[in-house]
């Protein structure tokens, strides 16, 4: 222990030496060379001075310090002295945003325990609950919420979608407070709501309304199995099934009118819900991916309600789309109900496109009792169009090559456009969960379940969800704009980057001015989560806690809620005044999951549709004994 003696006699020591230095420079301040005391001689006793001082105060192991050797020192009870060097060190840098491709170099980061998941997990509850409380202060029973100014808006028909589309997340969370208040609503209001609006979506209402109704109902144990294979602990509230499945039919028995006044069996557009009447849309078509993304719902609806009609209608347009022409297995993103033929040569997974191909392989996994036999055909379209995928749409970028999906917006013989959509960040969980069918690579691996084509599959996907979350980490917020475009060899189209000038890829991604906005979109968080239970690769929990913190900095509403933002490439970014019905269905839920420990909703037993409401594997009672 260092005296306080000590410190003044070597203070005292170096004050006396000083002193003679500055008497000595006053009497001789006109001459630099007369005397006895030359600046020479004043130079070496500075040099002496300096010696002798960090000889006094060398440690044991020399004149380096411990702490900068990377040395254990004990502080218990002892307090240092302050030194010249506490005045002199320079502020430490900051250090520069960690891109994803070096995250899981730093074992450090990747080794978290089990509680620290936990922890996380229990933050994303809590945007959660902080989301449900800005729309139930000033949007309840609106469609959504307007978190800016203070109010709700119905663009969905009416229906009270954020209620619907939250329910089922609120199930999965224990979040019994929101379980409470949302099927409080629903009972009292939604059938009410269903035979006195307008117009809807078929599609939308189905994914968002139908399907949220429906798994909500199965997690509430409305077929008896929903506290069996889900995982979810039988303490947490549940809502009330038997009027959720009533719900159901009601408004399943309207949509059916979108298929049934279909001269083919491709539905209708939209549905006026009160009237029961439907019609198409205003230019005669229908997007591809809306006609075959309603499958998973009212195939589980039949099998609930024991009325075979729902997954009748819905099932032949599948059945349809199965005869018609492709381009290596690729369709266009048009297709006309009048003709029942496709329309426009425009290839593209984005937008239109997407959950045609999502729904091939899910209504496939969905029905295993006829995986082999009636619905074989399903999954070698999709084996088919991912072949097309790998052949036509993707390629790499320059300089780094980064792996993306781009488009053939006039077909075959027509340009490639390097263009990507952020809807397109679905792909990655989609080719895993083809691969493995829901169980481990390990344990695929192991039992020898994987063809070459799947380790094929796997390792796109893992390439593909590298570059949706670069497409997140190069821009100034850590936030993914709406549509990226990609440097590529022999292109020279060039575009604005995304402002993080500190990653490595921020020269072969382009975001234009029109595609710099960022609508709280889930699909890149889907196949993080999908990715993770299927490699267990503890980098995609990494990436996905960054992204919950993006969103957690740049668009949490102090009043309540979180907004889309207009540009994700500035700061601080505009906000844009709403808050998606999906921002609680899925990206909270999918990032809830992504760090959840107990495996929760497995991927073998559950398949979740397009707007990540989960739904059972329908087992064949004795499939079902079996698995048991």
């Amino acid at each position: 222990m260092v005296s306080l003696v000590g410190i003044l006699s070597k203070v005292f020591f170096l004050n006396s030496h000083m002193q003679i230095v500055l008497q000595s420079l006053a009497t001789n301040s006109s001459k630099y060379r007369c005397g006895k005391f030359t600046v020479g001689k004043f130079l070496s006793l500075l040099m002496v001075s300096g010696l002798l001082y960090l000889f006094l105060h060398k440690s044991p192991e020399g004149l380096v310090p411990d702490e900068l050797l990377g040395k254990e020192v004990n502080n218990n009870n002892v307090r240092r002295a302050p030194n010249i060097r506490t005045f002199w060190r320079k502020p430490p840098r900051l250090p520069p945003r960690l891109p994803p491709n070096e995250i899981y170099k730093n074992n450090s980061l990747l080794q978290q325990s089990p509680s620290e998941w936990t922890s996380r997990q229990k933050k994303v509850k809590e945007a959660f609950e902080y989301a449900w409380s800005g729309y139930r202060n000033y949007a309840m029973g609106y469609d959504e919420l307007m978190p800016l100014s203070h109010r709700g808006t119905d663009g969905l028909g009416g229906l009270g979608a954020t209620i619907v589309d939250s329910l089922d997340t609120a199930i999965i969370m224990g979040a019994d407070d929101v379980v409470s208040e949302a099927s409080r609503w629903i009972e009292e209001n939604l059938m009410k709501r269903i035979s006195e609006k307008g117009q809807v979506n078929l599609f939308e209402t189905t994914i968002r309304v139908l399907g949220g109704l429906l798994s909500a109902y199965h997690l509430s144990g409305g077929d008896h199995a929903g506290s069996v294979d889900s995982g979810i602990p039988a303490s947490y509230k549940m809502a009330n099934p038997e009027r959720l499945l009533e719900v159901s039919k009601d408004l399943a028995d309207r949509l059916l009118l979108a298929f049934t006044s279909s001269p083919t069996a491709i539905p209708l557009s939209d549905v006026i819900l009160r009237d029961r009447t439907a019609h198409a849309a205003p230019d005669g078509l229908s997007s591809t991916s809306e006609a075959s993304t309603l499958q998973l719902e009212f195939s589980y609806l039949s099998r609930v309600s024991g009325d075979p009609k729902y997954d009748r209608e819905a099932m032949k347009v599948l059945e349809h789309m199965r005869t018609l022409p492709k381009v290596e297995g690729l369709v266009p993103i048009y297709i006309n109900p009048s003709s029942g033929q496709f329309s426009g040569e425009n290839i593209r997974l984005g937008s239109r496109g997407d959950s045609y191909y999502e729904y091939l392989l899910k209504v496939w996994i969905q029905q295993e009792e006829n995986r082999d036999s009636s619905l074989k055909y399903l999954f070698e379209m999709y084996t088919e169009a991912m072949r097309g995928v790998k052949h036509l749409l993707v390629r790499k970028t320059v300089p780094n090559e980064l792996v993306f999906v781009g488009e053939l917006p006039f077909g075959r013989n027509g340009d490639f456009s390097p263009k990507m959509d952020h809807l397109v960040c679905f792909l990655p969980g989609t080719l895993a969960l083809g691969a493995t069918k829901g169980i481990t690579k390990k344990k695929a691996l192991e039992n020898n379940l994987l063809t070459d084509e799947d380790i094929e599959n796997l390792q796109l996907a893992e390439d593909l969800a590298k570059t949706c979350v670069e497409m997140y980490f190069v821009t100034s917020t850590g936030l993914a704009p709406e549509i990226a475009y990609f440097h590529i060899e022999g292109n020279q189209e060039g575009g604005p980057d995304g402002g993080y000038k500190s990653n490595k890829y921020v020269n072969d991604i382009i975001i234009k001015p029109l595609d710099r906005h960022n609508l709280l979109r889930p699909e890149t968080v889907e196949s993080l989560f999908v990715l993770h239970r299927i490699t267990e690769d503890p980098k995609y929990r990494e990436w996905g806690w960054q992204i919950f913190q993006a969103f957690e900095k740049h668009t949490k509403v102090d009043s309540g809620g979180y907004s889309s933002l207009d540009d994700v490439t500035s700061l601080p970014p505009h906000r844009r005044d709403k808050m998606e019905t999906f921002f609680l269905g899925e990206t909270l839920k999918y990032l809830y999951l992504l760090f959840d420990e107990s495996n929760t909703l497995p991927l073998d037993k559950y398949v979740f549709n397009t707007e990540a409401h989960p739904l059972p594997v329908m087992r064949s009672v004795e499939q079902a004994s079996h698995s048991v």
